[in-house]
């Protein structure tokens, strides 16, 4: 139950992540009430999330895989 858990928070991070990373959904989003400015600096944050929620991703798998 618990690898399930973490397997469903490694996969629904890493998607939402690699939406506001390589889309501009974030922008659009943050434009629609004039913060468009602020994302500049957000970049780094979500690549480390985006490859933080991987791994999560990929230790779930593993785990799965060995048990």
């Amino acid at each position: 139950m618990r690898n399930k858990r973490l397997l469903q928070i490694g996969v629904i991070g890493s998607v939402v992540a690699a939406l506001c990373c390589f889309t501009p959904v974030l922008v659009v989003l943050l434009g629609t009430v004039g913060l468009a400015g602020a994302v500049g600096w957000l970049d780094p944050i979500l690549m480390l999330a985006l490859a933080g929620f991987l791994g999560i991703t990929l230790f779930a798998l593993w785990r799965r895989r060995a048990t």
